[in-house]
C-alpha cells in the first residue's frame, strides 16, 4: 500500500466524512424533538390531530427513505403551482428527508415508552400534588429516556449509515468522494478507508449511548 496514495484520497475523504457529520447531527438534533412532538400528537384527545399524526408516521416508515429523498430533491419543484417555490439545494432537500423520516421512526419509539411507563406512576405524582407539566418532566420523561436509549441507539447509528443515500443525489459525502476515488484509481483501498471511517464513527455513538444508557440507568 502506498501512503503516497492514501494521504491523496484520504483529503477529499475526510471532507465528505464532515458532510457527513453534519447531516447526521442536523438530522438527529431536529428529528428527535420533532419525534417526541409527534408522540404526543398522537396520543392527542384531538382526534383529527392523532389521526395526522398517525398518518404522517404510516407514510415516512412506509415508504423508503431514498424515495423521499429523491421526492424532495426532485419531486417538490414539479408540483402544480407551488413548485416553483420549493426548490431547494440538494443537500436542504435531502436534509428534510432525514429530518422527516427518522422523525417518524422516533415518535414509535418514544410512543412505546411512555406506554411502558405504568398508569400508576402519574396517580402517584397527581397524589403528592405535582401539576401535569412537572409530572411529565420530573417522572414521565425521566423513565421514558431510560427505556428508550437502546432502540435511540441503533436508530442513530442507522442513520450514520444511511447518510450514505446522498450519494444518489450527488452531495459530496464519504461515499460520493470513495466512490469517486475507486472509478477513477481502480482500487479497492477508498471503500476499506470509508468503511474504516463509518466504523469509527458508529463506535463513537455506541461509546455514547453506553454512557447515556449508564447515567440514567436506576440500578
Amino acid at each position: 500500500m502506498s501512503w503516497d496514495y492514501l494521504s491523496t484520497i484520504l483529503k477529499p475523504m475526510l471532507e465528505g466524512a464532515q458532510t457527513t457529520v453534519f447531516m447526521f447531527l442536523l438530522a438527529i438534533v431536529l428529528s428527535v424533538p420533532l419525534g417526541f412532538a409527534v408522540t404526543l400528537a398522537m396520543r392527542s384527545q384531538i382526534k383529527p390531530l392523532a389521526w395526522i399524526a398517525h398518518t404522517y408516521v404510516y407514510v415516512m416508515r412506509g415508504t423508503p427513505l431514498l424515495l423521499q429523498i429523491l421526492f424532495f430533491c426532485f419531486g417538490l419543484p414539479l408540483l402544480p403551482v407551488i413548485g416553483e417555490y420549493l426548490v431547494f439545494d440538494r443537500f436542504v432537500a435531502a436534509g428534510i428527508a432525514f429530518i422527516l423520516n427518522y422523525a417518524a421512526y422516533f415518535a414509535e419509539i418514544f410512543r412505546g415508552g411512555l406506554l411502558s411507563i405504568d398508569k400508576g406512576q402519574h396517580e402517584a405524582a397527581k397524589v403528592l400534588g405535582l401539576t401535569k407539566w412537572q409530572t411529565m418532566t420530573k417522572v414521565i420523561i425521566p423513565q421514558m429516556i431510560r427505556v428508550v436509549l437502546p432502540a435511540t441507539a441503533n436508530e442513530s447509528i442507522t442513520l450514520i449509515k444511511d447518510t450514505a443515500l446522498l450519494y444518489a443525489v450527488a452531495v459530496p459525502e464519504l461515499l460520493y468522494y470513495a466512490q469517486a476515488a475507486v472509478n477513477r484509481d481502480i482500487k479497492l483501498l477508498p471503500f476499506f478507508v470509508a468503511a474504516v471511517m463509518y466504523l469509527l464513527m458508529t463506535l463513537v455513538l455506541t461509546v455514547l449511548f453506553k454512557a447515556l444508557e449508564k447515567r440514567f440507568s436506576f440500578e
